[in-house]
């Protein structure tokens, strides 16, 4: 059996896994604050008995595209987006600290300061419970404060102050939530100069003419491993009809 098979359906893989990866990132073209994943391929040496004689591919994840999205006026009091650089931490789904863009906020049933996607914004001491209220208002440095419910609009009550970080980005990484964490496992340290822009959304920082032209060359790049094992095939069926004739 000719061994070009097994390169060819390994480069086959490894571009489908990278489609996965591009898939995802059009897939959340529209996710408030969402940071694309970044793969690449690497060559690895067949190793055996003698010399190498074949080199496979790889796809690997290289990580994550921290350029910032475009921010989006809203006019929700309850939307912010980060000015320049900076990460609002929030509780993961594991009850561990990680660090998001996304700045869609909202209130849960029970209270609870939460993102779109339903993480617990943290705050001076754990996730920020919000009492009822008339209208809140989130200031540029995170702190909250609400009109209490029932009273006139010059009541103001402070709150709690969202919990901004800005630790440096080699030290980060995608958890599989898709959240971003300190490598580590550490707390992220609160950083005075991040700042909030109330009513204003950062969309994700996928391009999405890249990434479908990415969708398009992995597809055909995928179609000629797949016409390499065609063609081994039928080389593998002239050979054993030849022998035939020669037997």
């Amino acid at each position: 059996m000719d061994r070009i098979i097994y390169t060819a359906m390994n480069g086959a893989k490894q571009i489908m896994n990278m489609q996965a990866t591009n898939n995802h990132n059009i897939a959340n073209l529209n996710t408030t604050g969402f940071r694309q994943d970044l793969d690449a391929f690497s060559s690895n040496p067949m190793y055996g008995p003698g010399h190498p004689t074949r080199v496979f591919s790889e796809d690997q994840r290289v990580g994550v595209d921290l350029g910032q999205g475009t921010l989006i006026t809203t006019g929700n009091n309850l939307d912010v987006g980060i000015n320049g650089q900076g990460f609002v931490a929030i509780q993961d789904v594991d009850g561990n600290e990680s660090l998001t863009r996304r700045g869609d906020l909202k209130v849960s049933p029970n209270g609870i300061l939460e993102t779109g996607d339903g993480s617990p914004v943290m705050g001076n001491g754990g996730p920020i419970a919000l009492p009822p209220f008339e209208s809140v208002e989130i200031a540029s440095d995170g702190t909250i404060s609400i009109q209490p419910l029932g009273q006139d609009a010059a009541t103001l009550a402070v709150v709690d102050r969202i919990k901004l970080v800005n630790p440096p980005v080699e030290q980060l990484e995608k958890t599989l939530s898709g959240k971003l964490r300190l490598k580590d496992g550490e707390v992220a340290v609160p950083d005075a100069s991040v700042t909030l822009i109330q009513g204003s959304l950062e969309s994700s920082n996928v391009n999405a003419m890249q990434a479908l032209v990415n969708m398009i060359e992995l597809s055909r790049e995928f179609e000629m491993h797949v016409k390499v094992l065609k063609n081994a095939e039928e080389s593998d069926k002239a050979a054993q009809s030849i022998a035939r004739v020669g037997g």
